[in-house]
């Protein structure tokens, strides 16, 4: 999608999506020609259009199912994750965000100034949390794998509990998916 369509709210944009269940709960998986511009927990079409009020929704269709097979993969088995195609818009600081995310480790967690740092601006740790929560990707860029400097989790969009439901099974401490 380009930036000004992102901004316009996915003017211009055709985007499939459907749900899936998933051991988190219920997944919302949307995709453009180009890829995958949103994975969300508990949302449904009516978030679908206020996020993208510009777009036209389609239902299931093009290679979403191939994609949704591989969203439900990388939630299920993040240590194994698929590459898949992503199509998100972002500032130029929100896709380095988001670009150091990626370059977490499955098991380990970054805080903020450490994010901050890997993009070279120290300063700006309330602003790397800003973007790390502007992520539309969940899971599959791993903005729950980001704690506060103290050890806390922080928050996540999608509840507390999922992300420390996500960071136990991801550092083998089990809890999510039975064995």
């Amino acid at each position: 999608m380009t930036p000004s369509a992102w901004m316009n709210g996915g003017a211009g944009v055709s985007i499939y999506w459907a749900v899936a269940e998933t051991a988190l709960g219920t997944m919302l998986l949307a995709a453009t020609d180009k890829g995958i511009c949103r994975l969300s927990f508990d949302e449904n079409e009516t978030a679908l259009k206020r996020r993208f009020p510009n777009a036209t929704l389609l239902g299931k269709g093009g290679s979403l199912s191939d994609l949704i097979d591989g969203a439900v993969s990388a939630v299920q088995n993040p240590r194994q994750m698929p590459q898949l195609p992503l199509d998100i818009g972002g500032t130029d600081f929100q896709m380095a965000v988001w670009q150091a995310l990626l370059q977490i480790p499955v098991g380990e967690t970054r805080n903020y100034a450490e994010i901050a740092a890997a993009v070279g601006k120290p300063d700006a740790v309330r602003a790397t949390g800003t973007a790390n929560g502007a992520n539309h990707v969940s899971v599959l860029i791993p903005c729950h794998r980001v704690i506060r400097s103290d050890g806390g989790l922080g928050g996540y969009a999608y509840g507390l509990e999922r992300k420390r439901r996500l960071l136990a099974w991801e550092s083998g401490q089990g809890g999510l998916f039975p064995a």
